[in-house]
């Protein structure tokens, strides 16, 4: 029998049993439908976070105290020793190198914000003018933390979206003053960017500059030091400046943890692309379904088709022709739905 002549009559069979084949279809289209929509889900989430990242720069170095490893280096460090601090000494060394734009340091913490009588707990986050630029943030209102001594601390702060409507509402809050632990500054600014930034959301954190958040918490420590590259060409030679620059001031040692968007980038990638293949083949056993759904079907259309088999037979149709043309008639079903 030829080929045309296969089609015609899995055709002809399909037409006879129109609610069969149409549930048959319905389930075929759903597993196949399910399968794409999911994974086209997936990638597009995976894209999207990716995008958000990059649009970010990718010439970002994040340097934190403590080792991410422990092998080699002093005893005392991987037994147990105590890491050294990064200071704000640290961060102006480091900044000593053409191949660096920018740098700010971050100090985080948390203390009651008060305005009048109102008050709450809010991350605070001391950092320098550099840190807006760094992290391609936006403001609402005001301006950013000034330029100027990295040590000395001014009493301004930007406060948060969120944290400024519910200290002052819909009044303005730029010249006001707020009480942050036991200590008072001047607001000049409102942020308007949004999401997750250093661990903290960008509209429920207040900003100070770092030396203040340094007095303020009693510490000299800093909780990390970030850096941009002036070209991403530059990132290696930036590293290792970073790490020689440790060494130098830490008796030897590098007792810090150094890593750059791109590392953050391909990990995000790694776990993204996991769970849209997770998902997919989530959705696949929707598709498996209705291919065993075919297969039970046709199973029972062979039961009942034993007249039709025997007129085949008759007319001088071998055993072979007679599976292929109810394999092609499964094969057609399948082809509509996935469709």
């Amino acid at each position: 029998m030829k080929t045309r002549d296969a089609l015609l009559f899995a055709l002809d069979s399909l037409r006879g049993y129109h609610t069969r084949t149409g549930l048959m279809l319905l389930a075929m289209a759903i597993g196949v439908a399910s399968v794409l929509l999911l994974t086209s889900l997936g990638e597009a989430a995976r894209r999207y976070v990716l995008g958000e990242f990059a649009s970010l720069g990718t010439n970002l170095v994040i340097v934190m105290p403590g080792r991410a490893e422990t092998s080699g280096g002093n005893p005392a460090v991987v037994f147990g020793g105590t890491t050294r601090d990064l200071t704000l000494e640290d961060m102006q060394a480091m900044a000593r190198s053409p191949g660096i734009r920018y740098v700010a340091p971050i100090a985080l913490g948390s203390a009651a914000v008060s305005h009048q009588d109102l008050s709450r707990e809010v991350p605070i986050l001391g950092s320098t003018a550099d840190l807006i630029t760094i992290r391609h943030w936006q403001m609402a209102q005001g301006r950013f933390l000034p330029k100027g001594d990295v040590a000395r601390g001014s009493p301004v702060t930007v406060l948060g979206l969120k944290v400024k409507e519910e200290l002052f509402g819909s009044r303005r809050a730029i010249g006001e003053w707020v009480r942050i632990g036991d200590r008072r500054f001047r607001v000049i600014g409102v942020m308007a960017s949004e999401g997750r930034s250093i661990g903290v959301d960008v509209q429920d954190v207040v900003i100070i500059p770092v030396a203040s958040a340094q007095q303020l918490f009693n510490t000299q420590s800093l909780f990390r030091i970030l850096v941009e590259a002036r070209r991403r060409e530059a990132i290696p030679r930036v590293i290792e400046h970073l790490k020689q620059t440790i060494r130098k001031r830490h008796q030897g040692e590098e007792d810090v943890t150094i890593i750059t968007q791109d590392a953050v980038l391909a990990t995000f990638d790694k776990i993204l692309q996991a769970l849209t293949l997770t998902v997919a083949g989530i959705a696949a056993i929707s598709l498996a379904v209705a291919g065993i759904l075919i297969m039970n079907v046709m199973l029972v259309a062979v039961s009942q088709r034993t007249t039709e088999i025997g007129l085949l037979k008759a007319l001088g149709a071998p055993r072979r022709q007679i599976i292929g043309l109810f394999l092609t008639e499964a094969g057609l079903l399948s082809a509509l739905g996935a469709g």
